[in-house]
C-alpha cells in the first residue's frame, strides 16, 4: 500500500472514530467544519484524498489534531516520529513546504511543524477556533508574519506566538530560504 493510500486509509478510519467519538452526525460535523455531507461521506469511505485545508477544518471541528486524524498507528503513549515519517501536506514549486513533525491530544490538539518558505512564496492560513494559539521559531532567514491584517517580520533566532482565531499568513519577502519550526496548540471541544 502507498503511503497516500495508507493516509486515506488513516483519515477515513479516524474520521470515523472521533465523529462517533463526539456523538456527530455527519450533518453536525459538516456544518462544524464547513464542508459538505457529501465530502465528509468521500473520505470516511476512503475514496477521496482532500485538500489539507479540509483536513484542518475537520480535525479543528472534531477537536483534534491533523497527527491524529492521519495516525495510521496505535501504539504506546512514547511515540517516536521517524524523519522519514513527517508528513509533508503543502508544498509550492519553487520548493516551500512544511512538514507534520508530531502531535498529540494534550488536552486539546497539539502540534509541531517544520517549514521551509522560499523567497516570495506565501502560506494563507483562514482563523482557527477561539483559544488557538501558534508559536513559531524562526531558525533562518526572515519571516513575515501576518496576523489579522498586520505584518510582523521575525528574524532568524527570534521567535513569535498570536491567537489564531483571526486570518494569518507566513511569507518570505526576502532573497533566502526561511526555515521555521511551529507549534499548535488548539482547545478541546467542549
Amino acid at each position: 500500500m502507498s503511503d497516500l493510500e495508507l493516509l486515506t486509509q488513516s483519515l477515513a478510519r479516524n474520521v470515523r472514530h472521533w465523529r462517533a467519538v463526539r456523538g456527530f452526525t455527519l450533518d453536525v460535523l459538516a456544518a462544524r467544519a464547513g464542508v459538505s455531507r457529501g465530502m465528509l461521506i468521500q473520505i470516511e469511505q476512503a475514496r477521496t484524498n482532500p485538500s489539507i485545508g479540509t483536513v484542518v477544518k475537520i480535525g479543528d471541528a472534531l477537536g483534534v489534531s491533523i497527527t491524529t486524524l492521519l495516525d495510521y498507528e496505535q501504539g504506546p503513549k512514547v511515540r517516536i516520529v521517524p524523519a522519514e515519517r513527517a508528513v509533508r501536506l503543502w508544498h509550492t514549486e519553487a520548493g516551500s513546504y512544511n512538514r507534520l513533525l508530531a502531535g498529540t491530544e494534550a488536552p486539546g490538539p497539539l502540534e509541531m511543524w517544520d517549514w521551509r518558505l522560499m523567497p516570495g512564496d506565501i502560506s494563507p492560513s483562514e482563523p482557527h477556533p477561539g483559544g488557538t494559539v501558534e508559536l513559531v521559531h524562526v531558525t533562518a532567514g526572515e519571516l513575515t508574519l501576518a496576523v489579522d491584517g498586520t505584518e510582523y517580520r521575525v528574524p532568524t533566532g527570534a521567535s513569535a506566538s498570536f491567537e489564531a482565531d483571526v486570518p494569518h499568513w507566513y511569507g518570505n519577502k526576502g532573497e533566502a530560504p526561511v526555515e521555521m519550526v511551529m507549534a499548535v496548540s488548539v482547545p478541546p471541544v467542549p
